[in-house]
């Protein structure tokens, strides 16, 4: 066999790895009452609910911090991230957060906020592997 052709077949292999990876990472966007019925994760877009707690003690536990977020049809759950709570995070205008439903809480494994108009165009993605 001509070493081109085992070039070729390596080459094809590794595309075909690639695309099988990246396709286990894929998520769709939902809200929670689709989150709620799907064990895989999802993407939930909402607005942080500055009325209700937001708990974060790092003298405690510094990878623990929960909020509430209202999704886009307007219903309002708990979530529950174990990393830091991120610089500026009430400023944020718009929360996308990937994770699933466990119980009546959401478990996000990453987060990307979406900043106001002073940092227009600026997005901090926050990623939790």
């Amino acid at each position: 066999m001509k070493k081109i052709y085992i070039v070729a077949l390596i080459m094809v292999v590794g595309a075909i790895a690639m695309l099988t990876m990246a396709a286990d990472e894929m998520t769709t966007y939902s809200n929670f009452a689709e989150a709620s019925k799907t064990s895989s994760q999802v993407k939930v877009v909402g607005q942080l609910s500055k009325d209700k707690p937001m708990v974060y003690n790092p003298e405690k536990d510094a990878n623990y911090f929960s909020f509430y977020i209202k999704d886009s049809e307007g219903v309002e759950k708990k979530v529950v991230m174990h990393q830091e709570k991120p610089r500026d995070f009430e400023m944020s205008e718009q929360i996308v957060l990937t994770g699933k439903m466990k119980d009546d809480d959401f478990f996000a494994t990453d987060m990307l906020l979406k900043c106001p108009s002073k940092y227009k165009d600026e997005e901090v993605y926050i990623n939790n592997k």
